[in-house]
């Protein structure tokens, strides 16, 4: 599906200003949908919005379906009577410009709890009635993930299938023993899941309103200590132990020497396609009622992944295995219809990855960063992009552009500054505008770059588990020339009116 000649902005919610130590879904996020307009974007791409997992990462949360309770609004829980003034007040721990992950979830889940239990007991009739229908509608996934988590909770977040056995095995008298000992719980996962939906649902409407689309993100894989895992068993490669025998990842790249060992439990596409790929139906069909265009990590998994035996310790060991293909999306395609999906094919793309893209009309991704190797071949060039593509000046996994550009070699700098004609004094910005005025349909921007920030401010680093998905900004950081400049590049490159 090709995408309007627009231009946007890279920007995590838990990246956002605020007082609760991380941003989230409340005033400071209208405040940057009003910069975007202001900015002349009309585009909002944001990290997965599920919850976090090993690392603090976005990209191993305990769920597919279920949303970060981190970036739930505080405030409105004090609006709608469940928290009071000085539940509000933050803690001394958190920070203004990291989020300190150590202090933040601690601080939130208290107050969700708090909040929760006062719903329980005097929650007003017309708040129940629209608990019970969020229930309802969201029933194929909400009751499984609730007692996944009240059940990892129990159970110290142990890998599942280190539980007691018959709750591994999901013995249905077991269960149902557990929905009654943890009914309370259960129904706090659901309040925080109800809070999430109706927080994320008003914040898009206000995007929308403004004229901003939302741009998705959704992991190709599901963490193995995830409710979808637990639940659906049969569709993963698990033993008869119901332990992964194989992991995800990628081989040795630009990110890694040794490749990249994600650890996700692999697909068993064999059974995904009996019954017509069904799950993968309702987990893109969610998707696309949150936001309004979906990228898809690592597209090319789908065309063949590699496969990394469970016992090894790196990637090194892995091989290539041939993925779903085109039957993956026709059956997407003959549910859903014309599919609004950015392709992420970074990495070692073969001809058969290109070949699926296209044949289902999927933009794919242009990195910049990716492009001055001296070579004038290179792909990601701008002299080769074609119209259905998204261009970045650089991703969350990439260093800042300031940052890339202040430690890349003499050969990728001598070739910059002859390639744009510039003595690369300002080459973030020099990229921005390279990237608004290429033929391709979209071109997004880490925040990062358009407040030319340094290294310290990259938001991932592929193959590192720690310390990272910390970044915030302050508004005292953004001038008012960002959104002229950009509003100007977008006027100037025909990107104003999509």
């Amino acid at each position: 599906m090709r995408l309007p000649r627009t231009s946007g902005v890279l920007l995590h919610p838990t990246s956002l200003p605020g007082p609760h130590g991380s941003g989230d879904l409340g005033a400071e996020a209208r405040h940057f949908v009003d910069w975007l307009v202001a900015a002349g974007q009309q585009l909002w791409q944001v990290l997965p919005l599920t919850g976090i997992g090993p690392g603090n990462s976005p990209y191993m949360g305990n769920s597919a379906f279920a949303g970060n309770l981190l970036l739930i609004e505080l405030d409105e829980l004090r609006r709608e009577g469940w928290l009071d003034a000085a539940d509000l007040q933050p803690s001394a721990a958190l920070r203004a410009a990291r989020v300190d992950f150590a202090a933040v979830p601690p601080f939130r889940m208290k107050r969700l709890a708090r909040a929760a239990a006062r719903f329980a007991i005097a929650g007003s009739a017309a708040q129940r009635e629209d608990f019970a229908r969020f229930r309802h509608e969201h029933a194929d996934w909400l009751g499984d993930y609730a007692l996944f988590m009240a059940l990892a909770e129990r159970f110290d977040w142990k890998d599942w299938w280190l539980w007691d056995a018959p709750l591994a095995r999901r013995e249905p008298s077991a269960l149902d023993a557990a929905r009654r000992a943890h009914a309370e719980r259960i129904g706090f996962w659901e309040f925080c899941q109800w809070r999430f939906f109706r927080q994320w649902s008003a914040l898009r409407s206000y995007a929308n309103g403004k004229g901003v689309r939302i741009v998705g993100d959704a992991p190709i894989y599901v963490a193995g200590l995830s409710a979808e895992v637990w639940a659906r068993p049969q569709l993963f490669e698990l033993d008869a132990a119901l332990r992964p025998t194989v992991v995800a990842g990628v081989p040795p790249d630009y990110f890694s020497a040794s490749g990249q060992r994600w650890g996700n439990p692999l697909y068993r596409w064999s059974e995904h396609a009996r019954d017509g790929y069904a799950w993968w139906v309702r987990r893109v069909r969610r998707a696309l009622e949150q936001v309004d265009i979906l990228r898809i990590d690592h597209f090319r998994g789908f065309a063949g992944y590699w496969e990394i035996p469970a016992a090894e310790p790196t990637a090194v060991g892995g091989r290539w295995r041939a993925g779903p293909g085109a039957a993956l999306f026709e059956a997407l395609g003959a549910q859903l219809g014309a599919l609004p999906i950015i392709a992420e094919d970074l990495g070692v793309i073969t001809p058969d990855v290109d070949a699926l893209r296209r044949q289902f009309e999927l933009p794919g991704m242009c990195v910049l960063q990716f492009a001055f190797d001296g070579h004038a071949a290179n792909r990601y060039l701008p002299h080769h992009y074609e119209r259905a593509s998204v261009v970045y000046s650089g991703t969350h996994d990439n260093d800042t552009s300031a940052g890339w550009w202040a430690q890349a070699d003499d050969r990728a700098k001598q070739f910059a500054r002859a390639y744009f004609g510039t003595d690369g004094h300002d080459m973030p910005w020099t990229l921005i505008r390279a990237a608004m005025a290429s033929v391709a349909d979209t071109c997004i921007f880490p925040l990062q770059d358009v407040l030319t920030l340094p290294t310290e401010c990259r938001m991932n680093h592929p193959g590192q588990a720690d310390g990272w998905w910390t970044w915030r900004f302050e508004w005292g950081q953004v001038q008012p020339w960002h959104a002229q400049r950009l509003r100007e590049f977008a006027g100037l490159y025909s990107r104003a009116g999509g």
